[in-house]
């Protein structure tokens, strides 16, 4: 189906709109009537914009305050339409939205309305324009699309339809039967089809409208349930995006088009009208990579940790370093932050790397192109939304390449009884990709995403959610900082998984390692929260290890300081445990930045 996006979706200029919509794929636009008047752009040549960068004017929008008025006012509102139908005759769009009325002055006459609708549709006829009628859930007497439809019924008129908004539709609540009625409307007079999404709040629905709204998948609203009943009518109108949002609003638009192209694309699936290449999901981690301006501080931690330096890359100044499964690249050659080491790189263990990587380029995902020697491994990357690169790997299976033979061997093993596997990788995402982060990793690599956990920073609110493989196999926590300035919580970690957390803890200090203090008053806590064996408690103490229980089992883990902005942790689950000790984060964001305090770093 065609697909289109409203301009106050996005950022920046009128023109700026545009480009990114039709650089994203669109194939139209609404125009929202203050991108028009804040245009220095006349409509003729907004009109030949959008035909130059292929996009169609699918509606402007919106008219509001029309119907069930007294005759003064309505003679009042006719004259304004006229102008604004001339206006859409020269901009070239054919299709005009009326919101429900919101007038203290409007009547609730249903009769009255739909008389004057006709009247109204009478005049738009005269310009070639139809008129889409839209109930706002906030709309003084006409708050329902069933009833909006029912008073364009009464109207009868040609040039009269209604327009679907999911926002208006399901923020009134999520009974299946609420849609039923959307079966009794045919579908050619369905004029318009707006989609948004939001997250689950309780508050008053204006302001969630105007400030909440998401892409569809990012929220928690059924909108690909809407759009299958919709399309059961036979409207064969655009899939069309309506989000207000404050955050897209500050975003840059060319990514936030792309975002909300992807939704769609992944709407379209789900309802069983697209079909892009199936989803591949991962199997393990392959690797993590960390790029660093200087390795030995980085060599002195992961030699503490257990790991080896076992291999070096035969043309890059890569090493891998290796401990059982869990492997992690540290790349000294390539351009880094002035702030340090960093998080740049996520192999992801893959049944088909090929097919993983049609997926993610498929649903938009920015393929990265490699400079590689000609016996270098065949690998394909991904950009997500915070800049990491996702390379599809295949390790150790002879029918498809290995990332692991692009390394030479190094005469060093591994320490025994030391961490074996990561258990999970933390991402911080920029602020205002926290959501298109979650869509991209459930949609383009298969991820499940877990409900979202606000989390106590000593400045403020953290937000994290896991995306995870059914099995666990993939652990990937998102989180977004506190404030958008405030570097002390952009830092990214490492969780490896060991079997005995305290003898890894004693190991890793014993080699040199420092683990990060914290606050007796938090085993204090512990003390009345819960009972634990004699000396288990002052172990845990001793050590800076924290303790975290879920109805399937226990969570004990311990974090080294930061290195630049990555930091590792050492956690051991027990029982099934599926969390990743949420309630200990404030206390260790509280330790870290007093940590960054006293060092300076």
């Amino acid at each position: 189906m065609r697909t289109s996006i409203a301009t106050v979706s996005l950022s920046g200029s009128l023109t700026e709109k545009l480009t990114a919509a039709s650089r994203a794929g669109f194939d139209g636009v609404e125009i929202f009537e203050n991108d028009l008047l804040a245009s220095p752009l006349t409509p003729e040549e907004i009109r030949a914009r959008c035909a130059d960068l292929g996009l169609t004017i699918d509606l402007y929008q919106p008219m509001r305050d029309i119907e069930a008025v007294p005759e003064d006012e309505f003679a009042r509102n006719l004259r304004r339409a006229r102008h604004k139908f001339e206006l859409m005759d020269r901009l070239g769009a054919d299709t005009v939205l009326v919101c429900s009325s919101v007038s203290p002055l409007a009547a609730d006459d249903d009769a009255l309305a739909a008389e004057q609708l006709a009247r109204l549709a009478d005049l738009a006829q005269d310009f070639g324009i139809r008129v889409a009628y839209e109930a706002l859930a906030w709309g003084r007497h006409v708050s329902t699309y069933d009833h909006a439809w029912h008073i364009v019924e009464t109207a009868g008129h040609p040039a009269l339809g209604t327009c679907l908004d999911s926002f208006h539709i399901l923020s009134r609540g999520s009974d299946p039967k609420d849609l039923e009625g959307i079966a009794d409307i045919p579908g050619e007079k369905i004029f318009f089809l707006q989609l948004a999404d939001a997250p689950l709040l309780a508050m008053d629905v204006l302001q969630w409208s105007r400030h909440y709204r998401c892409f569809p998948g990012q929220g928690g609203f059924d909108v690909a349930g809407l759009v299958r009943s919709v399309l059961h009518t036979g409207y064969d109108g655009p899939l069309s995006l309506e989000i207000f949002n404050d955050v897209f609003r500050q975003a840059e638009a060319g990514p936030t088009a792309v975002d909300a192209r992807r939704s769609l694309l992944v709407l379209q699936e789900t309802v069983g009208i697209a079909a892009p290449p199936a989803s591949v999901a991962p199997t393990g981690i392959a690797f993590a990579e960390l790029v660093t301006p200087d390795a030995e501080p980085l060599s002195a931690v992961l030699g503490a940790l257990g790991f080896a330096r076992t291999a070096r890359h035969r043309s890059k100044p890569v090493d891998l370093w290796q401990q059982g499964e869990a492997r992690l690249l540290v790349n000294t050659g390539t351009a880094v932050r002035r702030d340090g080491t960093g998080l740049a790189a996520i192999g992801l263990e893959s049944p088909d790397p090929t097919a993983a990587a049609r997926r993610a380029e498929a649903l938009l995902a920015p393929v990265l192109p490699r400079r590689r020697a000609p016996e270098d491994a065949q690998l394909d990357a991904v950009l997500a939304p915070d800049g990491t690169e996702l390379f599809f790997c295949a390790t150790d299976r002879p029918e498809l390449p290995n990332w692991r033979a692009d390394f030479e061997d190094i005469a060093q093993a591994p320490a025994p009884g030391h961490p074996a596997r990561i258990d999970h990788l933390a991402l911080t995402q920029p602020w205002h990709h926290f959501d298109e982060a979650a869509l991209f990793h459930r949609s383009v690599l298969g991820l499940h995403a877990q409900e979202s956990v606000d989390v106590a920073d000593p400045y403020g609110l953290m937000r994290s959610r896991a995306v995870t493989t059914d099995d666990g196999s993939v652990r990937i926590a998102l989180t977004v900082g506190a404030a958008p300035t405030d570097d002390t919580v952009h830092a990214q970690h490492i969780a490896l998984a060991t079997d005995d957390v305290v003898a890894a803890a004693r190991r890793f200090a014993e080699a040199g390692g420092r683990l990060l203090p914290i606050p007796g008053n938090y085993y204090d806590d512990l003390a009345a929260r819960y009972e634990f064996t004699d000396g288990e408690l002052e172990t845990y103490r001793e050590l800076g290890i924290l303790y975290d229980r879920d109805a399937h089992g226990e969570f004990r883990h311990c974090y080294t300081p930061t290195i630049g902005r990555v930091f590792f942790e050492l956690v051991q689950r027990d029982g099934g445990y599926r969390g990743y000790g949420a309630q200990n984060a404030p206390v260790r964001l509280a330790a870290q930045h007093a940590v960054r305090r006293l060092t300076g770093g």
